[in-house]
């Protein structure tokens, strides 16, 4: 079967203003947009650029806005698009680099602000530090998250503050405030009690929708913020 994609296409070294490029390519209904974009890139197109690693799920750098929708190219299939022009564009709220690749330096940043490391006093143990089952379920789904900034590009508050500290870096804030082997639960806290910190998320649960992980972002940014109240 035959299927058109309209795709961003923006390189600001040479283009004034964006544009949307078609093309139509041969595929099945099991091939994933990830191998879509190949196939354009190989056969059609070379300057076109995106991201790609693993293809499987786990790198998170071919995260882009498909549809409308923020996703992993790598986990979308045809088949979920049947019947559709597909439209591919990059993370809102990122400066493009060059057609679907964004600079996401901006938010590897705020992820360093949330300390995303242990932070603790007690001597290294000559093993691993031990966590009970019942503590480790705490943050077992929100240790899934694999930075692919899916839910920065899917917030309606990130794309309007660039101030706020976004949703990824909330839920790797709360895997280091409630696991049980950090010793910096209220200093952690705190350092989220700012305006643009925890208290600017909306409840949109657009990140937790987009999630490819399918971790509950919004319950735990909620969680966050009961912990303050107390």
């Amino acid at each position: 079967m035959e299927m058109k994609f309209k795709i961003f296409r923006f390189d600001p070294t040479t283009d004034k203003v964006p544009r949307y490029q078609e093309y139509i390519i041969g595929i099945k209904r099991t091939d994933r947009i990830l191998d879509c974009l190949n196939r354009i890139k190989w056969e059609q197109d070379g300057t076109l650029g995106f991201r790609m690693s693993c293809g499987h799920g786990v790198c998170g750098s071919d995260a882009m806005k498909i549809n409308g929708r923020c996703a992993l190219a790598c986990q979308k299939l045809v088949k979920e698009y049947e019947g559709k022009e597909v439209v591919i564009e990059p993370l809102p709220s990122f400066k493009v680099l060059k057609d679907l690749i964004v600079d996401l330096k901006p938010f590897f940043e705020k992820v360093k602000k949330i300390q995303p490391y242990f932070v603790s006093s007690t001597p290294l143990p000559e093993k691993e530090r031990i966590q009970l089952p019942e503590d480790n379920k705490k943050i077992d789904i929100a240790i899934r998250c694999i930075l692919c900034a899916s839910c920065m590009g899917a917030c309606p508050v990130e794309n309007e503050n660039d101030r706020f500290l976004g949703p990824a870096p909330l839920v790797w804030a709360f895997r280091y405030i409630f696991d049980s082997r950090d010793e910096q639960f209220t200093e952690r806290l705190k350092a989220l009690d700012y305006p643009d910190g925890v208290w600017a998320c909306e409840n949109h649960y657009e990140c937790t929708r987009c999630c490819p992980k399918e971790i509950p972002v919004t319950k735990y940014i909620n969680a966050i913020k009961r912990e303050l109240q107390k």
